[in-house]
């Protein structure tokens, strides 16, 4: 059951921008939106202080106190080398998690702002059930604590629930907004990685539920690279990684060239494509 990894592929949090036809239909918030951007630029501090500002003028709105938990999740994947091709395509160290501890301070700040994350959405549902950016809370926050769990923690059996929740709450948001790209982050993810193991360990999940399928995987986070709101560099990055396993070398080069483009102070994106074109 140590494939309950796959909740890292729900990394989702991290952060994005989006099309501008969906940012005229759905539009984002321009502090939270400032907020990822600074870290897909790897500027943590300075996206803190703008989350700060978000919570102060929003002080009700979840997706403010999950972008905070998002922050340490993410710096932390950053500095022990989560989002690259070198630990995504080494299924033993995917498997295993980060070498090392981690910073135990960062580790509690984020368990602690993932909570109350949690229990701000889960109010705003009591309220509303069909509150779009609620839901999308719900599915982040057990998306990065599944994550946490299992790469981080290595408790890898210990995250399948969140895993689980995680999914069903993505499901959910989609039945309220169909259009929403980054609820497909969470699912096309999932999906693909699931569908990279091998037969007999698909077999054993597929009894608990849990299916994989790596074509339709490619396709969902296809959406979210094209629709997402908050996860859309995200989702290219999960989308290259994977067009790497599946040797489409032409369309990871496309994605990571988009990605360098966006984020010129984010060498992670660069070396990347660097090390596709030296393949």
């Amino acid at each position: 059951m140590r494939i309950a990894w796959r909740g890292f592929l729900f990394l989702l949090i991290l952060l994005g921008t989006e099309s501008a036809e969906m940012r005229a239909d759905n539009p984002a918030n321009p502090l939270l939106e400032e907020s990822f951007r600074l870290m897909y630029e790897l500027k943590f501090d300075a996206a803190r202080v703008r989350i700060g500002i978000c919570r102060q003028v929003n002080p009700e709105n979840p997706l403010c106190v999950a972008a905070e938990a998002a922050s340490y999740l993410f710096e932390g994947f950053y500095q022990q080398g989560v989002l690259t091709s070198a630990f995504f395509l080494d299924d033993k160290r995917l498997l295993g998690g980060v070498a090392g501890d981690s910073d135990p301070e960062r580790d509690a700040a984020f368990l602690a702002t993932n909570q109350r994350a949690r229990r701000m959405a889960e109010l705003k549902l009591a309220a509303s059930p069909r509150d779009p950016d609620a839901l999308l809370v719900l599915a982040l926050t057990d998306g990065m604590r599944a994550d946490f769990e299992a790469l981080i923690e290595k408790h890898q059996k210990g995250s399948l629930s969140y895993i689980r929740r995680a999914e069903k709450e993505a499901g959910a948001l989609l039945q309220v907004e169909p259009d929403n790209g980054d609820a497909y982050v969470a699912l096309g993810a999932a999906n693909y990685i699931i569908g990279c193991l091998p037969a007999y360990k698909r077999f054993v999940l597929w009894f608990g539920g849990i299916q994989g399928d790596r074509l339709a995987g490619m396709q969902q986070l296809q959406v979210a690279a094209t629709r997402g709101l908050y996860l859309q560099p995200l989702a290219k990055m999960l989308l290259a990684l994977a067009a790497v396993r599946e040797h489409q070398p032409d369309r990871a080069r496309a994605l990571l060239a988009d990605l360098t483009r966006e984020f010129p102070d984010n060498p992670l994106f660069a070396h990347e494509l660097w090390l596709l074109q030296e393949r």
